[in-house]
């Protein structure tokens, strides 16, 4: 868009009058944009200078940079519907909510008073209970909520502070003063959103961020991070970030927190607890976890001592916890501090433990569970609404949001009225908060939108740290139940605007004095390598049936099934995708059975070793691995597998199917030559190469067994040396037709072909000798010995000997290969001492 600053357009005070005007505030509500009058507020009035000095061309393109951004970043979450879980693109709103920086200052101050209350209350309910003792604080609103956890009363965290981390979902109502519409205390998502809405926005405006001095997010990240580092007593020390695996909807947030931090990022199964102290499992060995920033919900973080059928958890961590090994951020049982129904205790718990009134009040919120209470909000139940008192509260009729009374039919009302008399400990009253609105850009025009602002508060050695944003969450339509991000709510970035110049030095890179080099991370987790490692195999895996189908395709163009030259070719190929999975076995080849078989091949749901499983595969281990690969890297292997999603969408007929394949083997070149040239050549590197080079070796040893043996006819080795795209180099050493030895050595035995399996050997040899500088790493183990081997006998074998044993003598040896580098580096059984760090 064009700078606004520049001298007064009359086309563009034209439409600045048009979007102002044709802007209609909701009756009833504050809006964020205008005042009462209509009239713009002076901190948008930059924003509405913006958008009206532009074309809608070129604000629509401005906006579209921040959708293909996101796009890139492979920013999504997951959305679960019908019990069916699916990932879906992040929906940004296009306009910033703009807070001036005087009055963020009484929000944040507000935000800190509550962090350290809750963080006391916390405290006393796992501690010396005073709250409960002195009857300042009903025994059920604690015991009653399913997130109180008696197996960790009574334990003392790391640093001494249970809550390190707090956000508190914040609305505005008609009269400008915001409310806590609920606390967030169990594992507070949203930041790594938050982080990746500014980079979005900033990109498609930068004029505007600019000029209107927007507080930069940096050094809040950069103080959080310091402050968990503190925590670990020792050199070396590890932050890892536990999270529930790529199945929870806000996993990429996971991943892009880690590797924004510099934070390892882990499942339940990669940590294991030794001694009363987390490890993680690597492939050095067990390395010592000092600070764990959990994602996940508390009851299912250790199966043995909290909820046993957790299959996320670490075993053992709450011992690990109660020897104060291992820091938590937060405590275990900070979720009870999210109960509704201790909303309505705070205002006189605030006066009792701090002597000041909430600055932040929340939502008026009356608890059921009491006599007079429950009475109130039977009384006024057509000017209330109803909620669940905790997050799970058995029988409750409807469901986990609030329920306006009045909006309630007579048998609705009638049951919510048994509810409360029966079963009032789980339900709270609450006031009706009518939200503010604030402008989201739809068709050209200015639309008013209700939004909920999520802000967060962080602990360190200085004090509570307040991030200068949020995370904004606007409604879809002008209903404010919609604005779930499950159904279908938008997310805005939050711009805090200063009068003065905002520091633009804070960075997340080192300060000065510490060291700025560094060319290694640490060690691997075994997790990631093993999935870096199946992720090679899938792929080349996919990459072989594709050629396979790509050959058939262009045989049966050319020739008859039924007979013909190419006829024995057709038959081999594929009674080898049948031999894989891929497709059903063809007895008797007759006219058709090519096309059904490449169909199969492609797009077949019940066909374990079909390009559309293999897919499925790939897309499954890229998931678990996602903080480890590079945007374009994900865009690639989501273009890959798109396609086979829906096999209805494509043409019938082995041309199509032909230049399907040939489509599909250009991507998975893509993807290898961003590995290629995008990968730091570190220990996932080498396992994604060990991967594919298992891969290929095992199924090109099975194409020369298939294709050439010794009864093979020209047509079978020509398919050949088209399945490992070794016709140029043929063509160019020998003047004559396919012969089976001279095409048996450049596929078999010829290590300067990248395609054959002498090739795959001598790159598994030197990937090997890579991992040889890890620790507890014999001279020479059982992986490089078999290597080993394998290079000596295809050095030493002459071609005539090569036969049809020989080759699967070696892709045995290749199997033999891969358990063998399971057993060495995706298990660990003892404990490694940590010692200098490692290249991963």
């Amino acid at each position: 868009m064009r700078n606004a600053a520049s001298q007064p357009d009359p086309v563009a005070q034209a439409r600045l009058h048009a979007l102002v005007d044709g802007y209609r505030p909701l009756a009833g509500t504050r809006d964020e944009m205008v005042d009462a009058s209509g009239r713009p507020r002076r901190h948008w009035e930059p924003v509405l200078a913006a958008l009206a000095a532009g074309r809608r061309s070129e604000i629509d393109a401005a906006f579209a940079i921040a959708d293909r951004h996101q796009q890139d970043s492979g920013v999504y979450y997951r959305v679960y519907d019908h019990g069916e879980s699916k990932e879906r693109a992040w929906p940004l709103s296009h306009l910033p909510l703009v807070i001036p920086e005087n009055e963020w200052a009484a929000i944040g101050a507000g935000l800190i008073q509550r962090a350290a209350l809750l963080d006391t209350i916390l405290t006393d309910i796992y501690g010396e209970a005073t709250l409960v003792r002195d009857g300042a604080l009903p025994a059920a609103v604690i015991a009653g909520s399913p997130d109180f956890l008696r197996p960790v009363v009574g334990v003392v965290p790391r640093g001494g502070r249970m809550l390190q981390v707090y956000a508190a979902d914040l609305g505005r109502g008609p009269d400008g003063r915001w409310w806590v519409l609920g606390d967030r205390a169990q594992a507070p998502s949203g930041m790594g959103y938050a982080l990746e809405n500014r980079i979005a926005l900033s990109r498609a405006l930068p004029e505007l961020y600019g000029r209107m001095n927007v507080l930069r997010l940096a050094p809040f990240f950069q103080a959080w991070r310091g402050a968990l580092a503190a925590q670990a007593d020792r050199a070396n020390s590890r932050i890892a970030l536990l999270s529930p695996g790529p199945l929870n909807e806000t996993y990429f947030e996971h991943a892009y927190l880690s590797r924004y931090l510099g934070f390892l990022l882990v499942e339940g199964g990669d940590l294991t607890v030794r001694d009363g102290a987390v490890y993680v499992r690597t492939i050095g060995g067990l390395k010592r976890v000092d600070v764990v920033v959990r994602r996940l919900d508390s009851e299912f973080a250790d199966p043995v001592e909290l909820e046993p059928s957790s299959q996320i958890g670490v075993p053992g961590l709450v011992q690990a916890v109660r020897a104060q090994s291992v820091a938590l951020a937060n405590a275990l049982g900070a979720g009870v501090l999210e109960s509704r129904a201790l909303l309505g205790f705070l205002p006189a718990l605030s006066r009792r433990l701090t002597g000041e009134d909430l600055l932040l009040p929340n939502v008026g919120t009356w608890w059921c569970g009491q006599q007079a209470e429950r009475e109130h909000v039977a009384d006024a139940l057509d000017r209330l609404a109803l909620a669940p008192a905790f997050s799970r509260v058995e029988g409750w009729p409807f469901g986990p949001v609030p329920v306006a009374g009045a909006g309630l039919d007579s048998r609705q009302r009638a049951a919510a009225l048994d509810f409360l008399e029966s079963s009032g400990r789980g339900v709270v009253g609450q006031d009706i908060v009518r939200l503010s609105t604030m402008p989201v850009w739809r068709e050209g025009r200015l639309e008013p939108r209700p939004f909920t602002l999520r802000a967060y508060v962080v602990a360190t050695p200085d004090g509570w740290e307040v991030l200068p944003g949020g995370f904004c969450r606007v409604a879809e339509s002008q209903d404010p139940r919609a604005l779930s991000m499950q159904l279908g709510g938008r997310s805005a970035d939050v711009w805090i605007t200063s009068e003065r110049p905002v520091d633009l030095s804070v960075t997340l890179l080192p300060q000065p004095g510490a060291p700025v080099v560094r060319r290694v991370i640490g060690y691997l987790p075994s997790r990631a390598a093993e999935n870096l490692f199946w992720l090679g195999r899938y792929l080349e895996r996919a990459e072989a049936t594709l050629r396979v189908v790509r050959c058939l395709a262009g045989l049966s163009v050319e020739n008859s099934e039924t007979n013909g030259p190419a006829r024995e070719a057709l038959f081999r190929l594929l009674d080898l995708l049948g031999a894989w999975g891929a497709a059903p076995v063809p007895t008797p080849l007759l006219r058709g059975t090519t096309t059904a078989a490449i169909e199969a091949s492609l797009f077949g749901a019940g066909q374990p070793g079909s390009v559309r499983r293999l897919l499925e595969e790939v897309r499954r281990t890229a998931s678990v691995i996602r903080d480890r690969l590079s945007p374009d890297a994900v865009r690639a292997l989501a273009a890959l597998a798109n396609p086979f999603d829906h096999p209805a969408d494509h043409q019938r007929g082995p041309g199509a199917s032909l230049e399907m394949a040939e489509h599909a083997l250009r991507i998975i070149a893509a993807f290898s030559g961003l590995a290629q040239e995008n990968m730091n050549r570190l220990s996932g590197w080498r396992f994604l190469e060990i991967g594919r080079r298992i891969e290929r070796g095992v199924l090109t040893g099975r194409f020369v067994r298939r294709l050439a043996d010794r009864d093979a006819p020209p047509s079978c080795l020509d398919a050949l040396l088209e399945l490992t795209d070794s016709q140029i180099t043929y063509r160019a050493r020998y003047l004559m037709g396919a012969q089976r030895l001279p095409v048996v050595d450049l596929v078999a035995l010829d290590d300067g072909n990248p395609r054959s399996i002498a090739f795959q050997v001598a790159r598994l040899r030197d990937h090997l000798a890579g991992l040889s500088d890890l620790p507890n790493h014999a001279e020479l183990d059982v992986p490089q010995k078999i290597v080993l081997q394998l290079s000596t006998a295809l050095k030493v074998i002459d071609i005539s000997d090569v036969e049809t044993e020989t080759v699967l003598s070696v892709e045995n040896r290749l199997m033999d290969l891969s358990n063998e580098i399971t057993q060495r580096f995706f298990t660990q059984a003892g404990v490694a001492a940590d010692g200098a760090e490692d290249a991963s």
